[in-house]
């Protein structure tokens, strides 16, 4: 790699600050020291926009001025750079202030579902799969269309998911309206909240990182956080609640907005994803 193209100099070139080290941590992440003694990372993003979709992301969740989110520093047309979240260990306080720092977040609100951050692609990213910000007034709707289908289209399309199979899902899309629970206004999301994206920092607060921001409705990220595991999970609904209470039966809800996550990574990943997506339609359906 050219000393045009390094991560230090692209760090250095968007932080104003000469880079003094280097580090690869993989293919697509690096870590620079910068003479002032910060730690930045540059990230290379999963895709053509990815960087200007997360970088958008970063900034819009930041705003809300509640959950930690490293600083944004810019990005080229593939790469990021964003401060170094510095890292310590989970604890119970430190998750009941993220349950309502993430409450906060959610609260802040978004023009639309579906509405992509300021300055961030409609055509954008949730992982390394494609995800399309397109905007919608009812949420059953909308999380029908643009975050359920088109993953399990792509899933029969791939074979992960045979034909007769995606009939339960489908079912459960012709029923959101009424599973859905009480309407909701746009949640501002992180949008792919899984612990991996969850930093516990050394402050004693948890940090966020990579989101898939949009508009949503809010108890789709507490679902991804119940679906893949969450440190302290019980203290950080707890401090969720204690400072905007989730509406009744939401616990009952949680395997119908686990739906998108897990026909996501049933394309990226396969079949064992697939069914449990499948098993989760089928319990929403018998619920």
């Amino acid at each position: 790699m050219t000393e045009r193209t390094a991560p230090g100099a692209l760090a250095a070139r968007l932080t104003g600050r000469p880079a003094t080290g280097e580090r690869r941590l993989s293919g697509t992440l690096a870590e620079v020291t910068l003479d002032d003694g910060r730690t930045v990372m540059v990230k290379l993003g999963d895709g053509p926009g990815a960087a200007r979709a997360e970088a958008a992301g970063l900034r819009w969740l930041a705003d809300a001025g509640s959950v930690r989110l490293p600083t944004v520093y810019g990005h080229d047309e593939r790469r990021l750079v964003i401060d170094r979240v510095s890292q310590g260990s989970p604890d119970a306080r430190a998750a009941v202030r993220f349950g309502g720092a993430l409450a906060a977040l959610h609260a802040a609100g978004a023009p639309a579902f579906g509405a992509a951050p300021p300055g961030g692609p409609r055509e954008a990213y949730i992982g390394r799969a494609p995800m399309r910000n397109v905007h919608g007034a009812d949420w059953p709707v909308w999380y029908a269309e643009h975050r359920v289908l088109p993953y399990l289209r792509r899933a029969v399309d791939d074979g992960t998911i045979r034909p007769a199979e995606a009939t339960v899902v489908e079912r459960v899309c012709e029923r959101l309206p009424d599973l859905a629970g009480p309407a909701e206004p746009p949640a501002r999301l992180h949008g792919d909240l899984w612990n991996g994206n969850v930093l516990w920092g050394a402050d004693g607060h948890a940090w966020l990182i990579d989101p898939a921001a949009h508009g949503g409705h809010r108890e789709t990220d507490l679902a991804m956080l119940a679906l893949f595991g969450c440190p302290h999970l019980d203290a950080v609904l707890r401090g969720y609640e204690q400072a905007v209470p989730l509406a009744d039966g939401w616990a009952d809800r949680i395997g119908l907005h686990q739906l998108f996550p897990l026909l996501v990574h049933a394309v990226l990943f396969g079949r064992g994803y697939a069914e449990q997506a499948l098993t989760v339609a089928r319990a929403a359906l018998s619920s």
